[in-house]
Parts: structure tokens; C-alpha cells; sequence
């Protein structure tokens, strides 16, 4: 479908009018002259101007890492002159230093193959070599975007590689340090509330007592299990479709090529990638990103289970629980004067609900490969980086805004451990579960303490009570941080 945009330089604001020509295998194609693409990203931004969500940088600079190395090894096994790949690397390195973010304005919704990112990657690399080598930015003298920049290589095999390395690099590089700090936050608020003793809360009714030591370490446990789980996953990532070529059989491209490409990607990166043994399931199928998108839901099950808890510890300030007071950051209401409300509790919640949709998206991608490729390649990436970032960043701003600053409300809490019916537990030992049942029934109907009840009715004396029930003592050792 047409988009309406008969000019790719009338579809990008800010560039000028004055246009070069750019051709390819359908023909000639203007293009706004102070862009380093050419024809088939010009082409793109025509038939694909859906949506507003580009293909994520990291996507991009993953390609063009991927080229750098291709392009060092083509030289080394011969079929790529030094002086090309020494061009071609250049321009892939100021890529990589960000210099030309703006000339990868993709959408994800594009060929399913990835082909025309692979190919936009292609021809910035090629405009910018060119340039370097003293020639007119763009165009194809004296490097070609598909027989230098693309050789040996095909955007079957390029792009899913993109996509592993784009992935491992983000978990890597900036999740898993971020997810770290959020569970040592949480181990050392578990360490600082261990004396605490709090009522704990079984199908939101009161149970017997624990700490809000024990309650916050029980997070730590949840988020452990999960992390582990996705640093077990990463594993298959670094396994590079790079040297299958067009359907994995790795024609045109040299023996070798991909165990070389992914030695390099591992020497630079300091991640051990290596070259997919099977090149045919590194085309045709994505189970190692649906693994690892299964388990951020995972992680997003664990972080809203600790949001909601939070926010419900915190509601009030007077009608509500009030366990926990939370950090006031901003105005909680445009009417309400003086109202606080639990936002960051509130976003991180959201983001763990957008993290479980998009997981059953990618699923749903991962199961449409048909023969030799799987051809929902933008949208798996996109969602699982998507994803990343997002659990990254709430876990962050949830941390410093809310998890670092959140005090016990001591009053509050001992307060609920005293009223509590449930301490009546302690008691069944000494006066059996239906004897205990009625004392709780009737410490609900009067409005008493069970202690006041066992005591006003002869059930105990107010010594043995006290010495039988010791909230200290009921809340066991469960877990050591």
C-alpha cells in the first residue's frame, strides 16, 4: 500500500528538498541529498510508513557490528580488499558511536525478513564509506552496498544474528546490572526490617504473624529464581545464524565465514558468541528469543506481585492499611488537595502487564516460520528489546523512587499484631481448634482482643496467655538474607 508520500524527503522532517538520485534493482528513486541511505530505504519509507516505532537502535548498531566483522573477515579469507574493508569499518564504528542515528528511520512494520534495515544498514555504511573515500556522499563507487558491505552474507542470516546479538548485549550490558541492584535493594531493606513483627495475610485475610524482614525477603527469593532463570536462557543467544546465507545451506558465502564473524562478535563483546550449528533453525526459528521473552514474563509476574503488595501496604493514609509510608514525590490529585498517591508502584504494574501482552505477541510470532524462515523477525525483536527497557527502566526509577525511601509504619503495625484474631493459633495446642474457633468468633463479634476474651471468660489466666502467645516467637526463621 502507498502511504501517500511520493518523495522519501517529503517524509522526513527537518531535511532539505535538494535531492540526488539513487537506483536500484527497480530503478531510480530521488533521495534527500544530504542522506547517506539510498534507494531501498527511500523505498521503504514509502510503502512502510506504519506506525511511529523505528527499529530500536540497538538493532542498528548490532548490524553494524555485525558488518565490521564481516567486512574484517572477508579481507582476511580474501575476498574483500584491505583498503574496502578498512572503509567499510570505519563507517560501522561511527555507527556505533552514534554519529548517524538519524539516518535509520524504519519502521518495524516492514518486510518480516528484516531485509530492508539490513539493507538501510547496507547503504549508511556504503554512503558513508564512499564519502571516506573521497567520493560524493551515497552511491555505490567504490563500495557497493550489497557486494561489499553485504558479501558473503544474505539478510536471512544478518538479521536474525542482529537480533541475537541486540538482545544479549541489552540483558548483559544494562538489564541484568540494573536487576542486581533492584534485589540487593531489596535483600538490605529485608535485613533492616527483620525485627519488625507485622500480621501476615493469606487470601487478603489476616494469618499469623511473620516480619517484614521474612515478607521482603520472600521478593528476593521470587526475583532470584527469576533472574537465574533468564541468565540460563541467554545461553542459546549467543548462538549466530551469520554464514547461512539465504536459507541456511551458506551458499556464497567462504568456509569459515561464520565461526570467524562470531569469534570476532565474542573478542569485542566479551560474550562467548559462536556460529549456530544448526543454521537451517537459526533462520526458520526464534525459540531462543521466545524463551528468554517467556521468562521477562516471568519476571514481570514476580516485580506486579511486588507492586501490588507495596501499593496495598501503603494505601491510606489513615483508611487504608498504612504498613508502609511511602515516599511522597509528587501531587496525587488535580482536586484533592494534599493527596499522595503510589505511582511508581502504579507504573511498574503497568509495565508488567505491557510485558505479558507482548509476550504472547512474540509467542505467536515465533510460531509463524513457514520452510526455511521465519518472516516476523522486526516485530520478536521489537517486543523483546521493548520489553528489556522497559522492565529495566521501572525497576530503576521504582528502586531510587519508592523501594530506597519507603519507612514501616511501627505504630500501625503493632497495633494490627495486638488486634489480631489470628494469634489464637498459638492456642490450639493448649485448648484445640474448635475451642480456639469460638474465642476468635466471639473476639470478632465484641470487638475484643483475644487476650481480653481469654482472660474476662477463664479460659487462661493473663500469665499463661502472655506465655503462650509470643508473636516473637510465632514468626520462625523462614529466611536468612
Amino acid at each position: 500500500m502507498n502511504s501517500g508520500i511520493e518523495n522519501p524527503a517529503e517524509g522526513l522532517v527537518g531535511h532539505e528538498t535538494v535531492t540526488r538520485q539513487e537506483t536500484d534493482s527497480m530503478g531510480s528513486i530521488s533521495i534527500p541529498a544530504d542522506c547517506y541511505y539510498g534507494a531501498q530505504t527511500a523505498r521503504s519509507l514509502i510503502h512502510f510508513s506504519i506506525g511511529s516505532e523505528r527499529m530500536p537502535l540497538e538493532v542498528i548498531r548490532a548490524l553494524a557490528l555485525l558488518k565490521k566483522a564481516a567486512a574484517l573477515v572477508n579481507r582476511e579469507l580474501g575476498v574483500l580488499s584491505g583498503e574496502k574493508a578498512g572503509w567499510i569499518a570505519a563507517a560501522a564504528d561511527e555507527i556505533l558511536a552514534g554519529r548517524f542515528d538519524h539516518e535509520f528511520p524504519l519502521r518495524v512494520w516492514q518486510t518480516g525478513s528484516g531485509t530492508q534495515s539490513n539493507m538501510n544498514c547496507n547503504e549508511v555504511i556504503a554512503g558513508r564509506a564512499n564519502e571516506l573515500a573521497g567520493r560524493e556522499r551515497g552511491g555505490k563507487v567504490p563500495i557497493h552496498p550489497n557486494d561489499d558491505v553485504n558479501r558473503s552474507q544474505s539478510s536471512n542470516d544478518a538479521f536474525p544474528s542482529a537480533m541475537h546479538l541486540a538482545v544479549a548485549l541489552a540483558l548483559h550490558q544494562k538489564f541484568h546490572p540494573e536487576l542486581d541492584k533492584m534485589v540487593d535493594c531489596l535483600r538490605r531493606r529485608s535485613q533492616e526490617f527483620a525485627g519488625i513483627i507485622k500480621i501476615g495475610r493469606t487470601h487478603l485475610m489476616d494469618a499469623v504473624p511473620l516480619t517484614l524482614g521474612q515478607e521482603f525477603g520472600g521478593y528476593v527469593g521470587q526475583l532470584e529464581l527469576t533472574l537465574a532463570d533468564l541468565r540460563d536462557r541467554m545461553a542459546p543467544l549467543l548462538g549466530l545464524a551469520i554464514g547461512g546465507t539465504a536459507v541456511g545451506t551458506g551458499l556464497n558465502a567462504p568456509a569459515g565465514f561464520g565461526e570467524r564473524v562470531s569469534a570476532k562478535l565474542a573478542e569485542w563483546t566479551g560474550l562467548p558468541f559462536f556460529s549456530a550449528p544448526n543454521k537451517f533453525a537459526a533462520l526458520a526459528s526464534h525459540e531462543p528469543l521466545l524463551s528468554v521473552s517467556s521468562s521477562l514474563r516471568n519476571l514481570a509476574a514476580s516485580l506486579l506481585k511486588l507492586a501490588n503488595d507495596i501499593r496495598w501496604m501503603g494505601s491510606g493514609p489513615r483508611c487504608g492499611l498504612a504498613e508502609l509510608l511511602l515516599p511522597e514525590n509528587e501531587p496525587g490529585s488535580s482536586i484533592m488537595p494534599g493527596k499522595v498517591n503510589p505511582t511508581q508502584s502504579e507504573a511498574l504494574a503497568m509495565v508488567c502487564i505491557q510485558v505479558m501482552g507482548a509476550d504472547a505477541a512474540v509467542g505467536f510470532a515465533g510460531s509463524q516460520g513457514n520452510f526455511e524462515l521465519n518472516v516476523f523477525k522486526p516485530m520478536i525483536v521489537f517486543n523483546v528489546l521493548n520489553s528489556i527497557r522497559l522492565l529495566g527502566d521501572s525497576c530503576r526509577f521504582f528502586r531510587t523512587y519508592c523501594l530506597e525511601g519507603l519507612r514501616p509504619n511501627l505504630e500501625v503495625l503493632r497495633s494490627e499484631v495486638e488486634r489480631s484474631l489470628m494469634l489464637v493459633t498459638a492456642l490450639t495446642p493448649r485448648l484445640g481448634y474448635d475451642r480456639s474457633a469460638k474465642i476468635a468468633q466471639q473476639a470478632y463479634r465484641e470487638h475484643k482482643t483475644i487476650r481480653e476474651v481469654c482472660v474476662s471468660d477463664g479460659h487462661l489466666s493473663a500469665q499463661e496467655f502472655d506465655a503462650l502467645v509470643r508473636p516473637e516467637e510465632m514468626v520462625g526463621d523462614g529466611w536468612q538474607g
